[in-house]
């Protein structure tokens, strides 16, 4: 919910850090109201639902061949990007997704870097292509809200610019180097 007009995890939040008063709780700003504070985010689970927050192998493995297994550096790669509990505070302090309801917004994008630096997935090229459309990564002109109100430290905004930087690479590749883009 606003708490005082910025976006908080009011499970988190202590009332008497806003005393003397007064403290005004509101709905997150962006979604649709279903009743007082509940608002509903069928938008975002659609936008989740496109980026494929999961692992995505070209091959499995057989059952008992064995598990993928990752050293603790391979975790520490991607763990800070699993943080994200989904609470939307991100969509609400973006003004973008204000702006640019169709924008897939910091949480969506910041979970499919979470795959794309796992180390068992292989997807990423599958993710960029979609993040790379109208509504995706070059809709955030990087004002970096979403990663001020994570109360998980996620930062969301950090994973949109390490997917612009992806983005531009590959596309300077297939200018240079059509033949490797294929």
């Amino acid at each position: 919910m606003k708490v005082n007009g910025t976006p908080k995890l009011t499970c988190a939040t202590f009332l008497a850090d806003y005393l003397p008063g007064p403290i005004r709780v509101e709905p997150l700003d962006y979604f649709p109201v279903v009743r007082d504070l509940v608002v509903d985010l069928t938008d975002f689970m659609r936008k989740l639902k496109q980026v494929k927050p999961w692992i995505i192998r070209k091959e499995e493995k057989a059952p008992g061949n064995g598990e993928y297994l990752q050293t603790p550096d391979q975790l520490d790669t991607y763990k800070q990007f699993s943080m994200c509990i989904n609470c939307m505070l991100c969509y609400s302090a973006c003004p973008i997704y204000g702006l640019e309801p169709s924008f897939i917004g910091p949480a969506a994008i910041a979970l499919a870097q979470r795959y794309n630096m796992d180390s068992r997935d292989e997807g990423a090229a599958e993710r960029l292509k979609i993040l790379s459309e109208h509504d995706g990564i070059w809709q955030c002109t990087f004002v970096g809200e979403c990663t001020k109100v994570c109360p998980k430290h996620v930062d969301p905004a950090g994973a949109i610019q390490q997917y612009k930087l992806t983005g531009a690479t590959n596309w300077v590749k297939s200018l240079l180097l059509p033949w490797s883009t294929r």
